[in-house]
């Protein structure tokens, strides 16, 4: 009977696509011996983004909630992520601060990596699979799906070749951030990538935002794909991956195996459910088959920020309009990968756009070194309209002229003015003001409150008004809570 792995996505992806990365080590404790013990491949948990979040808006040491989970995960593999060249902020990261990033996550005990190029820059997956080699861990080179004129059968088999060349890549992580991959594109696609695989094994994930990704599953296995990345109900759907409950259930009556203990899942469902419930985020997801996700591809934990980012200017009410600008804006910018940070810099453009009326008449610093070939090079050319815009900006001159810095890893640390490099990636990360107010706070906690302040007031509104509901969309939150 062929088997299948799985790989735990319910405190990594799951929480970034419906918590916005800010789930707390305390929401996390009760239920990684759980986890550990259940039998998955991997357990995801640790990514660059999730340290930035924790500080500003938890104000929690990242770092110290780290070891506190990792403490409780005994024998299951725990897996980071990381971009190729933008580890720890969304512009370019000096090569030796990502090295330095890498071996403190392995320092800390993480010893399997997911590492990713929306560019697919292989020189800098080489560097980093060798820097986690020190340590002896895993590497699962990141090989992502969208839908373009460009992106062909041919070019993702290519891809995937080069990925499998660098031997510091152990496996391949075939990787649909818009879950907009469909049965009979599988059927053409999935075989080659397992032949140009060479033999390594070949993951799959995918968010569920069309509410396809379980069906796509059971067929990519039939394929030849042995390992898939699922969460606990609660955490899974919508812009998250499938339930683990439901794949496997789907891959026992396609006649495969799997090492999963089932009698678990029901405690770490009901865990994170509370948890969600108490915070006021998001839980048990679902998702319509809308074709517009297509047309845009903007992958699940961005639509959050988007969300915010437009209440900020009180135009809550134009996200398709958005959505719509995403869409030319990334097909402007030579149909890049929907992941981050180059689906940021692309939904940023778009608020801009929309937001000014005035398209390109702003545009980011990030954007302008994007259209610099800084980030690398685009799948297809740049709009020649949309490249004279930049181009006329008036930091564009600027931008050219001083390419992102590469100082050594002593220039850094002597520039931040420690020679801790956990403490250095969180003073490269965040301004001092945000770590003296994590540092204010004190030790990470290790029990999770009924209901963050946030929730408290607005559970307060709701009482002296006869609204059956009330939203609450700002910057750090998007929240909804109803009477009862």
């Amino acid at each position: 009977m062929p088997h299948i792995d799985f790989l735990d996505e319910t405190l990594r992806d799951g929480q970034q696509s419906l918590w916005g990365m800010r789930m707390q080590a305390a929401h996390a404790l009760p239920v990684a011996p759980i986890l550990d013990r259940t039998g998955f491949s991997r357990i995801d948990l640790a990514a660059s983004s999730f340290h930035e979040v924790l500080i500003k808006f938890c104000r929690e040491n990242p770092w110290e909630g780290l070891d506190l989970v990792l403490g409780q995960i005994k024998k299951t593999p725990v897996r980071g992520g990381m971009r190729s060249n933008a580890a720890v902020s969304m512009g370019i990261t000096p090569p030796d601060l990502m090295d330095a990033w890498m071996r403190q996550l392995n320092r800390h005990g993480v010893r399997s990596f997911w590492i990713y190029d929306v560019l697919y820059n292989f020189h800098n997956i080489d560097r980093l699979a060798n820097v986690a080699k020190e340590f002896g861990s895993e590497i699962a080179g990141t090989i992502f799906f969208t839908q373009s004129p460009v992106h062909t059968d041919e070019l993702f088999e290519d891809q995937v070749r080069q990925m499998a060349a660098i031997p510091g890549v152990d496996t391949i992580l075939f990787y649909d951030t818009a879950g907009v991959l469909d049965v009979d594109r599988i059927r053409t696609l999935v075989p080659r990538i397992v032949a140009a695989a060479g033999g390594k094994p070949v993951e799959m994930h995918s968010n569920n935002l069309m509410g396809t990704s379980a069906v796509a599953y059971c067929e990519a296995i039939k394929h030849g794909v042995t390992v898939l990345h699922t969460a606990s109900r609660p955490m899974a759907n919508g812009p998250s991956t499938p339930s683990t409950e439901v794949m496997v259930r789907n891959i026992e009556a396609l006649g495969f195996s799997h090492s999963l203990d089932t009698s678990l899942f029901p405690p770490v469902a009901e865990h994170m459910e509370k948890v969600g419930n108490a915070m006021g985020y998001l839980v048990n997801q679902h998702a319509e088959y809308d074709l517009f996700n297509v047309s845009h591809q903007v992958p699940g934990g961005m639509t959050g920020t988007l969300k915010a980012q437009l209440a900020q200017y009180g135009m809550s009410h134009r996200l398709d309009e958005v959505f719509t600008e995403t869409a030319r804006v990334r097909r402007e910018l030579g149909y890049p990968i929907m992941a981050t940070p180059v689906s940021q810099l692309v939904g940023i453009q778009a608020v801009l756009n929309i937001v000014t009326g005035d398209r390109y008449s702003v545009v980011p610093t990030e954007n302008l070194m994007y259209a610099a070939g800084y980030y690398g090079k685009p799948p297809a050319p740049i709009d020649p309209e949309a490249m004279d815009r930049m181009m006329s900006n008036p930091r564009w001159k600027e931008v050219v002229a001083n390419p992102p810095e590469a100082p050594s890893i002593e220039e850094l640390r002597k520039r931040y003015g420690t020679n801790d490099d956990d403490e250095l990636i969180l003073r490269f990360l965040v301004p001092e003001t945000d770590l003296e107010a994590m540092r204010a706070a004190g030790p990470v906690k290790q029990h999770f409150p009924l209901a963050s302040p946030e929730v408290e007031q607005v559970r307060a509104l709701l009482k002296t008004t006869n609204t059956p509901y009330l939203r609450v969309a700002t910057e750090t939150m998007d929240l909804e809570l109803r009477r009862g």
